[in-house]
């Protein structure tokens, strides 16, 4: 049986891998290896160029997923590095490399966590351990693909515990139980090209946007909850003319971005962002993405869980939240699952010398074992 202490190992090899989204990479090939002495029911849930590994073990109601990404974002200029990104360096009580925070550390965890608890009595349920190599891309082929297929075949979610690195100071000092929508739109205004000392005889697209998109930015959309932050919007590119002196531009674009709360939807700010071009009679054109829609997980087991493990070890109480960005659990909620995220200190990630602290991965696997153990 693997111990807790065998999950620094784990990780290492793992970051080894350079799974560049949507590349694998060979890492879920190793966690199979790892788990194949407990004879799971194997899923590979593949599409594109997207690989999503499902492996279960035990039958009916509860079923706990524990879900996690394999793939990471580039590591960006290698001479900004202290060391390299794919080998993992320890240094300073912290271990270092690409993906050790998001989310290699929590995927180390979870295949220790299970391998301990399936070594004891059998389980009460089902459990399974979904990764996919696609989280941090489009994520088109990934969990929102493969999370259907995988309930078709093994049956409805119950709980479902995320491994993204949620914890800002100390481990589990916070915990996400839901996430804010992410809407974006590509936005252009057509105004009408001229020469600047003839402005009647032009219609200038900046002068058109600006004094719209200056009051989408200041709008309160509302002042938040208990369980949300406010939502907010952001501009975050915008571009007109062409450099030239003498030439009122006759387009405009801008990208903005807005993360809202249960209390809106799509259409709801789609029709007030509308509502706001057509007062300033701009003649604009938008293309919408949604990445995700907000969602909240009321308290239940999987919470209950997660508080008792993290009392259990000796942490202090977490705060729960919906901050951040999106996550894939706005593929596993919509399902019926109650979510929750508990991971690794998040303030490297993404960054040059990503990294996590030492002590923490063992401590991580810990906490795994023990909501499992209390889920099933």
């Amino acid at each position: 049986m693997m111990k807790a202490s065998d999950t620094r190992a784990i990780l290492d090899a793992l970051i080894r891998c350079r799974s560049l989204t949507p590349d694998d990479a060979g890492c879920q090939p190793q966690i199979v290896d790892l788990l194949a002495h407990r004879s799971p029911q194997h899923l590979q849930l593949d599409y594109g160029n997207t690989r999503n590994l499902c492996l279960s073990w035990g039958q009916g109601s509860p079923h706990l997923l524990l879900l996690g990404h394999s793939d990471v974002v580039p590591a960006g200029p290698l001479d900004d590095w202290d060391s390299d990104p794919f080998e993992p360096h320890e240094r300073d009580g912290q271990l270092y490399g690409r993906g050790a925070a998001d989310m290699k550390a929590s995927l180390a965890a979870m295949v220790t966590a299970i391998d301990q608890r399936l070594g004891g009595d059998p389980l009460k349920g089902r459990l399974t351990l979904m990764i996919t190599s696609d989280e941090e891309g489009d994520a088109f082929d990934g969990v929102q693909r493969a999370a259907p297929a995988m309930v078709e075949q093994l049956g409805d979610i119950d709980y479902c515990l995320i491994g993204e690195p949620s914890s800002k100071h100390e481990l589990a000092d916070t915990i996400r139980v839901g996430r804010r929508g992410s809407l974006t739109g590509r936005l252009r205004a057509t105004g009408k090209q001229g020469h600047v000392a003839y402005p009647a005889l032009a219609d200038n697209a900046i002068h058109r946007l600006l004094p719209a998109l200056d009051e989408l930015a200041g709008h309160v959309w509302d002042q938040g909850s208990d369980q949300f932050p406010p939502s907010t919007f952001q501009i975050v590119q915008f571009l007109a003319g062409d450099g030239t002196s003498n030439v009122i531009p006759g387009q405009a674009d801008a990208l903005f971005n807005i993360r809202y709360s249960t209390a809106h939807t799509e259409q709801s700010i789609q029709q007030h962002v509308d509502e706001v071009l057509s007062r300033h009679q701009v003649n604009a054109s938008i293309d919408w993405h949604l990445s995700g829609r907000p969602f909240y997980s009321e308290p239940g087991p999987l919470r209950d869980a997660v508080l008792q493990a993290i009392d259990y070890t000796g942490l202090k109480p977490p705060v729960c939240n919906t901050a951040g960005g999106t996550s894939d659990g706005r593929f596993i909620a919509p399902l019926g699952a109650e979510v929750i995220e508990l991971g690794p200190i998040n303030a490297s990630i993404h960054q040059v010398n990503e990294h996590v602290r030492i002590t923490d991965v063992d401590r991580l696997a810990e906490l795994y074992t023990r909501i499992i153990q209390q889920l099933l």
